[in-house]
């Protein structure tokens, strides 16, 4: 598209056609064309152009009068209403234990969700399939076309690059150097987004969540090679090539024992993705065993380190921890006291909210937020 300027009569058309369509989804029940005036600050010959033009786009429907909305003359008012059926979002989570999605129509509003199990040595291949299957079994279930996806958004362990490169991924085989967005995009009409799986969860817990009306935040995805992703003023700090808070890497940086060792209770190191192997570790320390009580305090000491780092460069007013530690006692309090130790102001921890569901949600959002930014704003407006 060209280049807007003040004299081109379609700048003021595509502003006044995302303003009222903002105002017609936003509206608490179906609005009038008098309603849309008001909300949008337009006059109502002009509102009425544009949901003509919404109308014709699919976008607004009008919607059925009930019998006390009559006006003197005795002809109801026309109400309309934002049709969230007219297409549909789909969030995907591809992780090293599974593939997850959720469906969702145009307002949010979740639809269907479907998952299954993954191997953790599964080739990039296999694990792509296994996600194409996941999508397919949800779209059958809900009887939504593929056809109608506006947007699909997708969370995955590693660097992620703006274009959907795969820089770096140590958790996945096959995964560093994927071109992960291309192969998607191959799958589906419609615009791909993909994330760090951190960032994703930041997402989610900010919109649905524990960090719900939160806007400066870190999401620590919990692990033995923890992952963050923040929110700075409510939006999303991927820094310069996406490597924010890779909060993982700062073991190589001297440090005598790596990650693996850390929850270690017999010497031999854990395996960075068995995830039932550290549950056990914390279920015996709970139960008093020694070795694995010093595994945990070990394990806890650097994670705070590790949290502590972040929260000295961002000053968030919530740290939000999820992942594999969702539910699991002992992390939290002991998180708390050390960073009111390390911090000079120290934020409020607290678990997630959305635990093994937090990554799709947050990959959902990031399609939400691309179908809002292309209906909302002046470049995206309906009317041309």
């Amino acid at each position: 598209m060209g280049r807007l300027t003040g004299r081109d009569p379609s700048l003021l058309r595509r502003i006044n056609s995302a303003v009222v369509l903002r105002a017609l989804r936003a509206a608490d029940g179906p609005p009038t064309l008098s309603d849309l005036a008001q909300a949008a600050e337009l006059s109502r010959p002009t509102v009425e152009g544009v949901v003509e033009q919404l109308v014709e786009a699919g976008l607004a429907a009008e919607a059925a009068v009930g019998t006390g909305d009559v006006r003197r003359q005795g002809r109801p008012a026309r109400r309309y209403r934002f049709r969230a059926e007219a297409g549909h979002l789909l969030g995907i989570e591809i992780g090293p234990h599974r593939v997850a999605a959720v469906l969702s129509d145009l307002c949010g509003r979740r639809l269907g969700t479907a998952g299954r199990a993954v191997s953790e040595q599964a080739t990039a291949d296999e694990r792509l399939e296994r996600a194409r299957a996941v999508v397919a079994e949800l779209l059958r279930t809900c009887e939504v076309p593929r056809s109608t996806l506006r947007a699909v958004g997708v969370g995955s362990p590693g660097i992620v690059e703006a274009d959907g490169m795969v820089r770096l991924c140590t958790a996945l085989p096959g995964w560093t150097g994927l071109p992960l967005g291309e192969r998607l995009r191959r799958s589906f009409r419609c615009p791909v987004l993909v994330e760090n799986d951190a960032n994703a969860a930041a997402l989610a817990e900010h919109w649905k969540g524990a960090a719900a009306g939160v806007d400066d935040m870190v999401f620590v995805l919990a692990g033995l090679s923890p992952g963050a992703g923040s929110l700075i003023g409510g939006r999303l700090h991927r820094g310069f090539g996406g490597a924010a808070g890779e909060i993982g890497a700062l073991h190589l940086l001297g440090r005598e024992a790596t990650p693996e060792h850390l929850l270690s209770t017999t010497g031999e190191p854990l395996h960075p993705l068995d995830e039932a192997a550290v549950a056990r570790v914390f279920a015996l320390a709970r139960e008093g065993e020694e070795r694995a009580r010093q595994a945990v305090e070990r394990f806890i000491r650097r994670l705070v380190h590790d949290v502590a780092a972040l929260v000295l460069a961002l000053d968030p007013e919530l740290v939000v921890v999820g992942g594999w530690a969702t539910g699991l006692d002992g992390v939290l309090d002991p998180l708390r006291r050390e960073l009111e130790r390390y911090c000079l102001r120290p934020p409020r921890v607290a678990l997630s909210l959305l635990g093994e569901e937090a990554i799709a949600t947050g990959a959902l959002r990031l399609a939400l937020d691309h179908v809002e930014e292309e209906l909302f704003t002046v470049e995206g407006a309906v009317a041309r």
